[in-house]
């Protein structure tokens, strides 16, 4: 006798007294043709990620061309509206100005046909921002850095750096730096780039507006020294 049929199953069920019901029925199962379960309801596909465009792409790729090479942007990680790109920016500035929206987390280059060129940025953390009208002293490529004493006061680490850390792709500074002087009287606050993506549209260095390094080689590249930059709060 073969426990293949339902029928013998139930019988073999009745008959086997030895056996608990719990024995008996686990039996059966496992001996009777498979059941046909029917399919759940097929549920809806996530939406694709937004599409990067070649554009993007190629705006933040690898630049292996640079003293320091400089790796491509994950563009996932950064809010599409923080890309550069052209905007309508009427304004009563000229062209060649700087204008760094804190509260938007946008740096404008004022533009010909009242346009400006805008680029997400990351700026000073509370208590460490800085706003006002200054101009841009002067520009360096792969700068050195050197934290200021009070930063080297706050942070003992850094005082490897007091004389100036050497550049290179993890230094604060980036691949470029704008200095901004008011009058005669420097700052202390830059425009720099960095590799950190998830800091754009953040408040989180200590002071300086952080742009990525593609974007800071841009601006670095379009903005003459001596430019009026307009940090308002």
């Amino acid at each position: 006798m073969t426990f293949s049929d339902p029928i013998l199953c139930r019988r073999a069920f009745l008959s086997s007294l030895g056996l608990t019901v719990t024995a008996l029925a686990t039996g059966c199962a496992t001996q009777s043709p498979p059941l046909v379960i029917a399919s759940p309801p097929s549920v809806p596909a996530e939406p694709p990620m937004q599409s990067i465009s070649e554009s993007a792409l190629l705006m933040y790729r690898a630049m292996p061309e640079e003293r320091f090479p400089i790796p491509a942007v994950d563009l996932t990680k950064l809010e599409p509206r923080f890309r550069r790109q052209v905007v309508d920016y009427p304004s009563v500035e000229k062209p060649g100005t700087v204008i760094v929206n804190t509260t938007e987390r946008y740096l404008y280059l004022i533009q010909e046909g009242g346009t400006a060129m805008r680029y997400g940025v990351g700026i000073g953390r509370s208590g460490f921002d800085w706003s006002g009208r200054a101009h841009i002293a002067y520009k360096r490529e792969w700068p050195v850095w050197t934290p200021p004493s009070d930063m080297i006061a706050r942070q003992p680490s850094l005082e490897k750096w007091r004389n100036g850390q050497p550049p290179g792709i993890s230094n604060p500074l980036g691949a470029r730096a704008l200095y901004i002087h008011q009058g005669n009287r420097d700052t202390l606050y830059r425009l720099h780039g960095t590799g950190e993506v998830h800091t754009i549209g953040k408040a989180i260095s200590s002071g300086c507006v952080r742009l990525l390094h593609q974007d800071i080689i841009d601006l670095h590249d379009r903005v003459r020294s001596g430019s009026t930059i307009i940090v308002a709060a």
